[in-house]
């Protein structure tokens, strides 16, 4: 290809394109190859014995009937193990004296949780193997299991309460905590609050966020083949540089012997960013036996055993004067780790310590958080990690504060958040918010919500006495994302940095080949990427080709979550491709005999400034592969390598808003509208966006409607399967009216901002804040998630209508749970 045919033209700009996904084509028709794709030959098979009881000591495990099953090669149990059991890495102890129970791949005398490993059957076939599985005779002893986050937080070796680990002597793991006043962002919020009871208005409020489980399509799957110069894993991960790292740690094996390959990954949302029991079990088998071994786990075992997300409950405590202004804000947390502290697990609720004051200025902050250990799965990061529980309690917040001064929820939120002239504005959590507008995306969000309109509907139909009340839910929200960068990540002791790493290199053909470090499960990463390389330099989209998620290839990177391939991996690119540009620089001047300052370079292309001489970029790199007239010193390559790390997050915003109808009479939900406006910065490929924000929504409306992962008194997860655990179809959702603003982030080049998560965060606040819209005429404010139609009912059974909060603390009704709040607002001043 010469360097005229095809070209982009100059000043063409390929981001911001809507082009449709390159890897759309094989992953919808079948050609691609997922983990469990892969037969390797004289591959065996594992199937996992998992415990039926969620604390008990395991007394025998007899495996003598399973060896004898049809086809098994061997049945190992913890004991058969434990002289090279690795144990399970916590990357982040958020404080020095986290007590970190040892989570061993296999249990050898006590289990922990229901679905926790006990034994390991290795067959000549799946089927076989969970055949022979059935025939493992486990003998267990029992125990009293810590279930309820509240009463595990009490429970203590001294007051005879259940402890998930006996040896600890209590369930609490670690207390974090953050305080404005003793970190010189803001002031004193029990002197605001104080103040607040003196004249003005004080809410405290508790509210619950469920347990989740993040149900990707495609389950987790591992295969290791140890026949090799290195030990080769396929793993359906997240994170295939950080599991290399974390199976050299725990195995022993070296790094430069270690290959790990994700291939295209059927979804993660956070349940894949995890180093698992089950692939160390793989790994160790393989090596036992010397033979490929391949382990792909059940839907049920998926539900079950794999990390599960959310599960808090927290207590907020706000001050504001009497006119609505926010004067302080305390937040309390427990937060529900399960049976083991995972790999970041300890630190989702610290993510979200810097997020409860939002987009909004606060002068006085305090957050606390008590980590509790339980008998349950463990949990970890959920699509949005700590942020959107940290959104939720406090747009649920501000909008009980709205009702309480009598304004509108938009009106009580455009008094406290931070304007756009006050940008970079350093918030009460110590963090910079470079840019934001949230005066534009609240605006264009009214407008295509129809926002009166609709509020004079709802008036209507209250003064009607209408049986199906209309109810608007507000949400605006920002988050930190993006995440990076290392310094801030090892302030908070996180157990690695936030860079990423990318190569570029231009090929003989003319073609560019990218290696990125970030690690694709469904984002779109080989488009973007791929437009961004393109755009930058002058080639056309279809010459790039983007490599990924193999160790052996991306031989540097952080992988994929947090919102941060693009802002942090897309920007390493850039860097890659300047020094593509700057590389060749010389090599042109030399060809064209010109000085290398006079050289402008544009659409592909070097021209001497002021002349129709030039050179395309692929004429160069067919020169430099041919290396007949290169300049004196100058190595034959146009190949370069880029690393990235910013110095700041970056703060996606937006405004989301839903209208609910409810049918007073039978508790029944119907969505009728909702609008997001959303602010990422400047946008690669819209459709991809798109895209990502719908899937957001989608789940983020699931937490507040339907999904939930329950446990009976005896720990046993009732939820485990989708029977039970729902999950909404195409048929449960509306169409979404979608739109964004644009304020460039100033933390990247591209000034884009992170927006895999933004829905999620965003959409579960404004879906649960239209629901106790609708019910506020019967005195309802709160209804715990998720917001069933038998919730719902009961809420309006179970309260009276109207009734003051002037004066002496009135209480608030949670339907589900019997939970109370309270308001205090003084006599003083004007009543709303």
């Amino acid at each position: 290809m010469t360097a005229t045919e095809t070209r982009p033209e100059q000043g063409e700009r390929e981001i911001g394109k809507e082009r449709r996904r390159k890897e759309d084509q094989r992953l919808i028709t079948g050609r691609t190859r997922w983990t469990d794709n892969i037969v390797l030959p004289g591959m065996l098979h594992l199937a996992m014995v998992r415990s039926p009881f969620a604390h008990a000591r395991i007394l025998s495990v007899d495996t003598e009937a399973a060896r004898g099953a049809t086809n098994v090669v061997d049945v190992l149990s913890g004991a058969d193990l434990a002289e090279t059991q690795g144990v399970l890495i916590n990357a982040w102890p958020i404080t020095p004296d986290q007590k970190t129970p040892t989570h061993l791949p296999i249990a050898i005398d006590r289990v922990a949780f229901a679905g926790e490993i006990v034994a390991v059957v290795v067959a000549r076939s799946a089927a076989e193997a969970r055949d022979a599985a059935e025939l493992v005779d486990v003998e267990y002893d029992e125990l009293p299991a810590a279930l309820d986050l509240k009463e595990a937080a009490a429970a203590d070796a001294s007051n005879g309460g259940a402890l998930a680990h006996p040896e600890l002597g209590t369930n609490k793991s670690a207390y974090w905590v953050f305080d404005s006043a003793e970190a010189g962002t803001g002031g004193d919020v029990e002197e605001a609050i104080r103040q607040a009871r003196a004249d003005g208005i004080v809410l405290e409020r508790e509210y619950r966020q469920q347990r989740l489980i993040p149900a990707f399509m495609e389950p987790r799957s591992t295969v290791v083949d140890p026949t090799g110069e290195q030990l080769t894993v396929w793993s359906a991960t997240q994170i295939p540089h950080i599991l290399r790292f974390a199976l050299a740690a725990t195995t022993g094996i070296p790094e430069s012997k270690l290959r790990v390959i994700a291939p295209d990954v059927g979804g993660g949302f956070g349940g894949k960013l995890q180093t698992t029991p089950e692939e160390w079990i793989t790994v160790a088998v393989a090596r036992r036996l010397s033979r490929p071994v391949k382990y792909t786990e059940t839907r049920s075992e998926s539900l079950i055993a794999g990390h599960h997300g959310r599960d808090q409950w927290q207590k907020l405590t706000l001050a504001a004067t009497q006119d609505g202004t926010v004067t302080g804000l305390k937040v309390e947390l427990l937060a529900d780790l399960g049976a083991y502290v995972s790999l970041v697990g300890g630190g989702v609720p610290v993510l979200g310590a810097f997020m409860f004051n939002a987009i909004y200025k606060f002068p006085a902050y305090h957050f606390g958080v008590q980590t509790v250990l339980t008998n349950k799965t463990w949990t970890d990061a959920y699509r949005g990690a700590g942020r959107p529980e940290a959104t939720f309690a406090i747009e649920r917040l501000m909008d009980e504060l709205a009702a309480e001064v009598g304004v509108d929820p938009l009106a009580i939120r455009e008094q406290n958040w931070i304007k756009h002239e006050e940008f970079p504005f350093t918030t009460v959590a110590g963090l910079e918010y470079d840019s934001g507008n949230y005066e534009a995306a609240t605006a264009r969000a009214k407008e295509l919500f129809g926002y009166d309109e609709l509020r004079a509907e709802q008036q209507r139909r209250r003064e009607s006495g209408d049986p199906v009340q209309l109810g608007i839910g507000v949400s605006t929200f920002t988050e930190m994302c993006g995440l990076a960068p290392s310094r801030v990540l090892g302030s908070l002791d996180y157990g690695a940095g936030g860079w990423e790493h990318a190569s570029v290199r231009m090929l003989a053909t003319g073609t560019v080949e990218v290696v990125t470090g970030a690690s694709a499960h469904g984002q779109g990463h080989e488009t973007a990427f791929s437009q961004i390389v393109a755009d930058r330099l002058g080639v056309p989209f279809e010459d790039v080709e983007v490599l990924h998620g193999d160790t052996a290839i991306a031989h540097k990177g952080l992988d994929t979550y947090g919102s941060r391939s693009l802002v942090v991996g897309g920007e390493a690119l850039v860097k890659a491709v300047d020094k593509v540009i700057d590389k060749a620089r010389p090599i042109a001047a030399h060809l064209l005999e010109a000085s290398a300052d006079d050289l402008e370079y544009g659409g592909g292309r070097f021209t001497v400034r002021g002349t129709d001489q030039g050179l395309g970029i692929t004429e160069i790199a067919s020169a430099v592969f041919a290396a007949h007239n290169l300049p004196d010193g100058v190595e034959a390559s146009l190949d370069s390598d880029a690393t990235f790390d910013p110095v700041n997050f970056n703060y996606p915003h937006g405004t989301h808003l839903c209208a609910m109808e409810i049918d007073t009479e039978t508790g029944a939900l119907q969505m009728r509208k909702y609008v997001c406006v959303d602010d990422i910065g400047n946008v690669i490929n819209p459709l991809i966006v798109a895209g990502q924000v719908h899937g957001g929504l989608v789940q983020g409306i699931a937490q507040a409607l339907w999904e939930e992962a329950v446990y009976d008194e005896s720990g046993t997860l009732v939820s485990g399967s989708f029977v039970d655990y729902l999950l909404p179809t195409a048929a449960d959702t509306i169409s979404f009216e979608v739109d964004h603003t644009t304020t460039p982030s100033l933390t990247n080049t591209l000034g884009t901002k992170g927006v895999g998560e933004a829905g999620t965060i965003a959409s579960t606040p404004a879906v649960v804040n239209a629901v106790v819209d609708a019910l506020r005429p019967f005195g309802v404010h709160d209804v715990a998630m998720p917001c069933t139609p038998e919730r719902v009912w009961r809420a309006i059974q179970g309260t009276d209508k109207g009734g003051s909060t002037t004066g002496a603390a009135a209480p608030h009704f949670d339907a589900s749970t019997g939970m109370e709040g309270t308001v205090d607002r003084t006599t003083g001043g004007t009543d709303a």
